[in-house]
């Protein structure tokens, strides 16, 4: 059995934790609005939450954050009709607490809209959709749109820091093979020299 603090075992652990610390984590928490609070749009941006959505890509295991000012808005999570209708009636999740996190566990479309009264209809809402594979977003304060109908389930608020950039699994399994791949290649080479 081979000495495990041997130098041909530490090169070897060294080598492998080098190639597993390049794996990245396959979810990233996204500020709604990047430098934009969750707030009512400006009339110089209107439709930063509409724009905001088109050029993000989600995907399960990503998460939303919403930031505002507690005692002044909140965010609630509700159905396409609802979302369209600006109804903040019966709403699916709502979130108050000023640093609202909410995390995507499944594919879908999910609608977002200020609690306060009057906030949806100046375009204070989000609509977000995760598509099977990488997955891709558009949001709309217009209407519906050619993506499925489906209605967003309901998620806790979860809070937790902020993961690394996003990727795709299908890459991080792959890194981890070919890390072990390597790493018995770099062991073999190891042991045939010593």
């Amino acid at each position: 059995m081979a000495n495990l603090t041997s130098p041909k075992s530490l090169v070897l652990y060294a080598f492998q934790l080098l190639l597993l610390a390049q794996i990245q984590v396959s979810c990233y928490q996204y500020k709604v609005g990047d430098l934009d609070a969750w707030s009512i749009p400006s009339s110089a941006n209107p439709q930063v939450y509409t724009f905001w959505s088109k050029y993000h890509s989600f995907q399960i295991g990503d998460s939303l954050l919403f930031l505002y000012p507690p005692s002044q808005d909140s965010v609630i999570q509700v159905t396409e009709q609802n979302y369209n209708s600006c109804n903040l009636k019966d709403p699916l999740l709502y979130m108050n607490n000023g640093n609202s996190l909410f995390n995507i566990t499944t594919h879908g479309e999910f609608y977002f809209t200020s609690g306060i009264p009057g906030h949806c209809e100046k375009k204070q809402k989000l609509r977000i959709s995760v598509l099977s594979g990488n997955g891709s977003a558009y949001s709309s304060s217009y209407g519906p749109s050619a993506l499925p109908d489906t209605a967003a389930p309901s998620y806790p608020t979860v809070f937790g820091t902020i993961p690394l950039s996003p990727s795709d699994s299908t890459t991080n399994k792959f890194s981890i093979f070919l890390s072990a791949v390597i790493g018995a290649a770099i062991s073999s080479t190891i042991n045939g020299f010593m």
